[in-house]
C-alpha cells in the first residue's frame, strides 16, 4: 500500500518548497485538487523541483474541458515530469457543473468515458503520427494539423484514474483506467461491496485483472477531540449529498442524508454535525492515537485501497510529524 500527500496551495510560489519537502520526506505521490484553485499549475512546479515522487490530480473537473485541452495539459506534465504524471479526473455533481461551471450536465458515466477514449486517440495522433478520427455522442475529433502536433514525448502512456461513487463509474474505471480515486466519504463495507464489485465488471469487458487498477482514497484520521470533531462536520457536508447516499444506504442510514439535503437546502451548516453519530464517524474515518494510525488504516484497507491519502492537507511546517507517520507506515 502507498501512502501519498494531497497539497493545497493558495499561493503557486510556495509549491516548490512543499514538494521538495514530500518528496524528502518519503511519500509517494503528490495530489492536487480543483476546489479553491487551479490542479494542474502547481504540478508544473513540482515537476520541475523533484525527481523521484508521483503527481497527480485528485481530481480536475473533466467536464469544462474539452478533451483536446485536457490531453494538451496531460502531454506537457508527462513530458516535464518525465513520466511521473497521473491525470485524475472526476464528473462532480451536477449543481456545480451547471451553476458554477455553467456547462451542460449530460449522461456524466458514459460522457466521461467518451472523454477517456478521445484523449487517448489525440495521444496517439502525437505518438504514432496516426490520423486522428474519434466520433463519440458527446466528442467528434477529426482535425490535427502539424502546427497543433505536439509530437511525440518519452513516456506517453499516461495513467487516468477517474473518482466516482455509483457503480457506473467505478465499471467505467475498471473497463478503462488505470486507477479509481474513492470518495474519502466512504467505509470499508461500501468498498467491499460497491466498489470492488463494479471495478471487476468493468474489468472483464476489456479482458482486464483487478490488480491492473489501483484503487485509491483521501481517508478521514482524528487523533483527538479537536480533530474527531472536525472530521464529523466534514462529512456531515458530504453526506448532505445525494448523489453520495449510496454509501449510507449500504447501512441502511439512507434517511440521514435526507435530513442532512434539507438541512443544508436552508443553510443550516452548524446543525449538520450532530446527525452524523459516533456509529457513523467510526465506520468513516479512523479514530486512533496518533501511534496506533499506521496499523489501523493496514488493517482496515487491507486488500481494499492500493493507496491513501490523508484528507487533511500536507504543510512542510510539520515535517517531523508526517515523517514519522510515513516511516511507521512503510
Amino acid at each position: 500500500m502507498k501512502i501519498d500527500v494531497g497539497i493545497l496551495v493558495p499561493d503557486l510560489l510556495e509549491m516548490p518548497a512543499a514538494a521538495r519537502a514530500a518528496e524528502d520526506i518519503g511519500f509517494d505521490c503528490i495530489w492536487t485538487s480543483e476546489t479553491q484553485h487551479e490542479p494542474f499549475l502547481p504540478l508544473a512546479l513540482a515537476a520541475e523541483h523533484t525527481a523521484r515522487i508521483q503527481l497527480g490530480t485528485a481530481i480536475a473537473v473533466a467536464f469544462p474541458r474539452s478533451p483536446t485541452v485536457l490531453a494538451h495539459i496531460a502531454w506537457d506534465l508527462a513530458k516535464a515530469s518525465k513520466g511521473r504524471f497521473i491525470l485524475g479526473l472526476g464528473t462532480q455533481v451536477k449543481a456545480h457543473i451547471e451553476r458554477r461551471f455553467g456547462v451542460t450536465w449530460d449522461k456524466p458515466s458514459p460522457r466521461l468515458r467518451e472523454m477517456i477514449l478521445a484523449m487517448r486517440a489525440l495521444w496517439d495522433c502525437w505518438q504514432n503520427d496516426t490520423k486522428l478520427n474519434y466520433r463519440g455522442e458527446f466528442y467528434k475529433l477529426t482535425l490535427m494539423t502539424p502546427f497543433f502536433n505536439p509530437g511525440p514525448i518519452d513516456h506517453p502512456n499516461i495513467p487516468i484514474y477517474i473518482a466516482g461513487v455509483n457503480e457506473h463509474l467505478c465499471r467505467v474505471a475498471g473497463e478503462l483506467c488505470q486507477g479509481f480515486h474513492v470518495h474519502p466519504f466512504h467505509t470499508a463495507k461500501y468498498i467491499r461491496e460497491i466498489v470492488l464489485p463494479n471495478v471487476k465488471l468493468g474489468a472483464e469487458k476489456t479482458g482486464r485483472q483487478r490488480s491492473d487498477i489501483e484503487l485509491s482514497s483521501a481517508i478521514f484520521v482524528a487523533t483527538d477531540e479537536g480533530e474527531r470533531e472536525a472530521v464529523r462536520a466534514q462529512i456531515s457536508f458530504y453526506a448532505s449529498t445525494p448523489t453520495y447516499k449510496t454509501v449510507l444506504e449500504t447501512y441502511g442510514w439512507g434517511e440521514v442524508n435526507e435530513k442532512l439535503g434539507a438541512l443544508a437546502a436552508r443553510g443550516k451548516w452548524d446543525d449538520m454535525p450532530e446527525l452524523i453519530t459516533d456509529e457513523i464517524l467510526n465506520e468513516v474515518a479512523i479514530i486512533a492515537k496518533t501511534e496506533d494510525v499506521p496499523a489501523r488504516i493496514k488493517e482496515k484497507y487491507a486488500g481494499l485501497l492500493d493507496r491513501i491519502t490523508f484528507y487533511a492537507p500536507f504543510s512542510p511546517d510539520e515535517a517531523p510529524k508526517w515523517r514519522a507517520i510515513v516511516q511507521a507506515f512503510k
